[in-house]
């Protein structure tokens, strides 16, 4: 095993661990954020107060280093245009998000947990993922 991917397991199983620990593998609390109208659950809002601060804090100083760790350069996004395909990802992200209570993260981390309901939305995203990149592989193909 190289370095980089011990240290990708590394730091997608502290990830992972933190979504558990924070309960955010259980689809009904992050359901229940969702719900503003109804059953609201906060606990969602401070996880992600969280991750932005370790976020405004760390990342500038992460930059300012001359490549990171384990790659040999930054690689950062080049594009900063909206298209119809970002926003139309962004709302089946959001629709989808909205009608599991799961984002790609917390399933994976709610499969190591036994949450049923990952059970169920794994598979779904796996196919999902999959119908995509052969849609866009004839996409591109095409052209």
């Amino acid at each position: 095993m190289t370095r980089i991917v011990a240290a990708a397991f590394a730091s997608g199983g502290l990830f992972g661990l933190g979504l558990a620990l924070s309960g955010m593998t259980d689809a009904r609390r992050i359901l229940g954020f969702l719900d503003v109208t109804g059953d609201f659950d906060p606990t969602l809002a401070f996880v992600l107060g969280g991750a932005m601060l370790t976020t405004l804090a760390l990342f500038r100083p992460v930059l300012r280093r001359e490549r990171p760790v384990f790659a040999g350069a930054f690689k950062l996004p080049t594009r900063a245009d909206i298209d119809a395909r970002l926003v139309m990802g962004a709302a089946l992200f959001g629709v989808g998000w909205g009608l599991a209570g799961y984002c790609p993260g917390p399933a994976l981390a709610g499969l190591a947990v036994g949450s049923t309901e990952a059970f169920w939305f794994v598979p779904a995203m796996v196919l999902g993922i999959a119908i995509h990149r052969l849609a866009t592989s004839r996409t591109s193909a095409g052209e």
